[in-house]
Formats: structure tokens, sequence, C-alpha cells
């Protein structure tokens, strides 16, 4: 099938070296276009569960005894918007959006490329490769966007809505200095990269699966399988 007849990571660099992208401005506006969908994509799916997150993290607060029995996430939602109102289930929407834009867009558009270089080094790309792209790819990304992870999380445990991402940041900076926006940041790495190795390189062989045995095309229908 001509749809295998390339490795993936290979088509992503022909793509890249198109002759209809040749010279610099071609490649950055590429690379630019695939950054922006990534994120664009992640944003949306993160915007749309934020409400959860906020959950999550009120319920791994709770601790037994301090405040009553636990309650579950059914009451918690309850407790919240009747208490601190609906606006609290967005509490630290905007850091959650700026870290998605960021990480989401750069753990997805660094796995192509890390995976490209090691087909181009060893002259494969298989499971092991792709799982090892995953961990690097997820790893850099939550690296770089750690501070925003934990401004997130400290507004999302705040039970004062009024103060905003800005004097959060600037709380979290006069308490603990710069070194507090990167606390937690070795179990971060570690969590993203074996999600995005678990998580991409399930993805991509699950996809070459389909194109080799299955009468399926690279097409969006594909990608929703």
């Amino acid at each position: 099938m001509a749809a295998t007849s390339s490795s993936p990571s290979s088509a992503f660099l022909e793509r890249f070296r198109n002759p209809k992208n040749q010279g610099s401005d071609g490649r950055l506006l590429y690379a630019f276009q695939y950054f922006a969908t990534n994120a664009t994509a992640v944003t949306v799916s993160v915007s749309l569960t934020h409400p959860l997150d906020v959950l999550k993290i009120r319920l791994q607060m709770q601790r037994a005894g301090q405040r009553g029995p636990l309650i579950g996430m059914g009451k918690l939602c309850g407790k919240i918007v009747k208490i601190e109102g609906p606006v609290a289930l967005c509490s630290g929407l905007a850091p959650a959006m700026v870290r998605s834009l960021l990480c989401g867009g750069l753990r997805l558009s660094l796995y192509e490329p890390c995976k490209s270089f090691a087909d181009s080094v060893f002259g494969s790309a298989n499971i092991f490769v792709k799982l090892v792209s995953g961990t690097i790819s997820g790893a850099i990304a939550t690296a770089v966007t750690n501070p925003v992870d934990v401004l997130k999380v400290r507004m999302q445990m705040n039970m004062n809505p009024h103060r905003g991402p800005v004097g959060e940041l600037r709380q979290i900076i006069s308490e603990e200095g710069l070194k507090g926006l990167w606390k937690g940041v070795g179990t971060s790495m570690t969590r993203a990269g074996a999600l995005t190795a678990s998580q991409l390189a399930t993805y991509d062989e699950s996809k070459q699966a389909l194109l080799r045995w299955t009468p399926l095309e690279e097409s969006f229908l594909l990608h929703l399988m």
C-alpha cells in the first residue's frame, strides 16, 4: 500500500523538506503550523475538561477527619458551586490554557522530530525509538512549562477566586522565590515522559497497524479510530 511505503518519521522529514517549502521561511512556516495545530487541539480539550481538573485537585486536597468525612465528586461539585459560585470551577483556567498551549504543543511537536532524528541515525523507528522519543518530548515540554503548572494548581487550590494569576504569581515568588515555580519538576517530568511515551507510541503503532492491515488510508477518520 502506498501509504505504508515510507515510515512516519521519513514522511515528516519529506514534508519538512518539501520543494514547496524550500528555504528557511517555508520550513519555519511548516514548523509553526505543525506546532499551532497540536497546541490548538490540546488547548480546546483542556478548556472543556478544566472543571473536572479543579474537582480532581480539590478531592486530592481532602484529608480524612479534617473537616468531616471525605466526600465524593458530585457532593464536592455542589459544595463548591454553593459556597464559591460556579466560577470557582474555572479557577486556574488562564494558566491551564497557557500551559496546554505551550506544553501540549511542544510535547506533540517534538515527538516526530525526535523520531525522525533516530530514524536517520539508526535507520529504524521501531517501538523502542517511539517510546524514547515520547519520553524525551514529554519531559522537555514539562520542564519548560512547570512554572505555569505550579501556578495553575495553586489557583485551583485557592479558595479566594478574586486573586488572579498575577497576584498568585507574585505571592509564590515573594514567599518561595523563583525556585518555588519549579517545585515538583522532577516528578512532573517523569510522569509526563511516561505518559507521552505510552500515549504517542501506542497511537503511532495502532495507526500503522490499521494502515497495514485494513483498507483505511491516511485521513481524518483514521485518526478518530
